[in-house]
């Protein structure tokens, strides 16, 4: 036992589980984002006036969406871009989910929110950890 707990510390580092945190991230959420570069922004710009804000607030979906998981990926200004993508988050949760926020999912036995909350803790511990070796903020 000691000999596979010996190979495997040599061969994992806290860097892979970093770059694979950000590919993590920075893969799944680029899917959605794409999508609504593909079919448009209509149902988010809905929730955002029906909230209570302007329009144009819609259209940071975008960057939350599409710029900030490619510079995850590569690892670029992966705190300022991890921080982004929490907040990205934090407004989906509030406006796709805010009167459910708390409620459980009968179907599943977790809450409603629990795939953006996902994406949501895992951006703040992004930020809180960095990028790692393998990224371009450590060349």
């Amino acid at each position: 036992m000691k000999a596979i707990e010996k190979f495997l510390a040599s061969f994992l580092s806290e860097d892979i589980g970093k770059l694979l945190l950000r590919f993590m991230l920075g893969f799944l959420m680029l899917f959605h984002g794409l999508h609504k570069f593909q079919y448009g922004i209509e149902g988010i710009k809905k929730l955002v006036t029906n909230s209570g804000f302007p329009e144009f607030v819609a259209y940071g979906v975008y960057v939350g969406e599409i710029i900030v998981p490619i510079l995850l990926i590569l690892g670029l200004y992966t705190r300022i871009s991890s921080f982004i993508y929490a907040v990205t988050m934090f407004f989906a949760i509030y406006l796709a989910y805010g009167s459910s926020i708390f409620e459980l999912n009968v179907k599943t036995g977790g809450v409603y929110i629990e795939t953006p909350l996902l994406f949501l803790l895992g951006a703040l511990v992004l930020m809180f950890i960095g990028a790692g070796k393998y990224s371009v903020d450590e060349k």
